[in-house]
């Protein structure tokens, strides 16, 4: 096996192994077995980093073998810069998620990690996938195990919020399906990915995909208007859920825009960039003002990550380098910052058993370590500099302003909004004095909640301080693929 077969199946064997412990006789096995297993999987991505060539854009640790004969399927992986990191976050968040899990799940402990760890070797074959069919398999696969996730272990309005998942990603996937069988057809019956970028498409078709594309993908990264899901998400899923879904979730249908829409569809993704500039600048600006009114921390936080999207999606359409390498830094970095505020929201959650802004001040008071962590990823949600949050969104706003000066200064009005909510939830939950008896109550963070935010603390720091190891990886395969999208455009 390759490695990046190493990397899909493994969590995914151990997520079966767990599943096959048996309910809740012996949790301790199933916590340790889970931990064991996600770690394996995390070391296994770490050779992809080692051995990887950063001067090429071709596709690296290729794997190709039959898979359906007859319709010329093939079972084809690959990395390359855009992917490479998103397959090493998916496999350290899923450590992440498990030691967030450790204590807090007590029902079905088995079948919570057993999801998780299906739900992670899922998510890096969609980011390894180089045949439109296990593309598309590995993209759908994914939505079972977070339904689940959502539907079994979610807050009172769970069923409906499951349901609402489900329907709005599989109503836009099933035009992704007609538009992979459309190229199929044209590439006189070939899967191949690569084949389908080379495709003399004419500009009808390319309009047609292009939208197909786009209602697959834009409700995943989610794009407004169709992001009104997500905050309902959110909301009812449990801790894990939440950080899984933000982290790395919203990111296949970002991923997909490169890998598929902009490649395959280059005349249209010219044409239609305005569109996808302004619903972009929409989500910045606008969902950034509803996050401020926000009760809820954990809606203020899912408005915040559809405002974060927006500024990949920006800088994705803008078509220069700085804006396509921006929009995959800040990809990353929202994995770990969106992550973090997520479970910081659900150690404070697991404590008191509210999400209200209101039940909380003065935390800072009785739990001083945890407000340290809280300020540390609250900075990073605004995009201070030096953190993670930054890097991502000053290389978009330099981008933009390369292509157009005010399109520049819009987005970045959207850094001051994103300042305006974040502190403005910092200050009313930590600071101040303690406002009620449930605060005053409060155990600051035990070894395991300092372990998980520690993990997360020194990825902010260390991408906000030196990116230069995420940016070398993509920037051939940046400037590779935009060449392919200009000189499309030529012709």
């Amino acid at each position: 096996m390759g490695l990046l077969s190493l990397a899909i199946w493994t969590p995914i064997m151990f997520g079966v192994v767990l599943l096959a412990l048996g309910r809740d006789e012996n949790v301790r096995a199933v916590r340790w077995v889970a931990l064991v297993g996600a770690v394996i999987s995390f070391l296994i991505t770490l050779p992809l980093y080692g051995g990887f060539k950063v001067d090429t854009a071709a596709m690296q640790f290729v794997q190709k073998s039959e898979w359906i004969e007859r319709f010329n399927v093939n079972y084809h992986l690959g990395v390359d810069g855009i992917s490479l990191w998103f397959v090493l976050l998916t496999a350290f968040i899923n450590v992440v998620v498990v030691i967030a899990g450790w204590e807090v799940i007590t029902r079905r402990v088995n079948q919570y990690m057993g999801a998780f760890m299906i739900l992670s070797g899922l998510m890096i074959g969609v980011f390894c996938a180089l045949d439109g069919m296990l593309f598309y398999v590995f993209f759908e696969a994914t939505l079972i195990p977070m339904y689940l996730i959502i539907g079994i272990w979610g807050g009172p309005n769970r069923i409906y919020a499951a349901f609402k998942f489900f329907l709005y990603t599989l109503l836009g996937s099933l035009l992704l399906l007609v538009a992979l069988i459309f190229l199929y057809v044209k590439s006189g019956g070939s899967f191949d990915i690569a084949t389908w970028h080379a495709l003399p498409l004419g500009g009808t078709a390319q309009t047609l995909i292009f939208f197909s594309l786009f209602a697959a993908f834009a409700v995943k990264v989610p794009m407004w208007p169709v992001h009104t899901w997500l905050p309902d998400v959110h909301v009812e899923a449990p801790t894990g859920g939440s950080a899984v879904l933000a982290a790395i979730m919203l990111k296949l249908g970002a991923y997909g825009f490169l890998r598929f829409s902009m490649p395959i569809a280059p005349d249209a993704a010219h044409e239609w960039a305005w569109l996808m500039i302004t619903l972009s600048v929409i989500a910045v600006i606008y969902v950034g003002l509803v996050a401020m009114v926000q009760q809820d921390m954990k809606k203020l936080v899912a408005y915040s990550s559809v405002a974060h999207m927006g500024f990949v999606t920006l800088g994705f359409f803008i078509f220069n380098d700085l804006g396509v390498s921006g929009g995959l830094v800040q990809m990353i970095a929202h994995g770990f910052v969106s992550g973090a505020m997520f479970l910081g929201i659900g150690v404070l959650y697991d404590r008191v058993h509210s999400r209200e802004i209101a039940s909380y001040g003065g935390v800072v008071n009785t739990m001083p370590k945890f407000t340290a962590f809280a300020l540390l990823f609250a900075m990073a949600n605004c995009g201070l500099p030096g953190t993670a949050g930054f890097v991502g969104e000053w290389m978009v706003i330099l981008g933009a302003v390369r292509a157009n000066f005010w399109l520049g200064f819009a987005a970045a009005t959207a850094l001051i909004f994103g300042a305006a909510y974040t502190l403005w939830m910092f200050k009313r939950v930590y600071l101040g004095p303690v406002v009620n008896d449930d605060v005053r109550a409060l155990k600051d963070i035990n070894a395991r909640e300092f372990l998980m935010l520690a993990m997360l603390a020194i990825a902010v720091l260390f991408m906000g301080l030196y990116p230069k190891p995420f940016t070398d990886v993509m920037d051939v395969s940046v400037a590779e693929l935009l060449r392919h999208v200009a000189i499309s455009k030529i012709h």
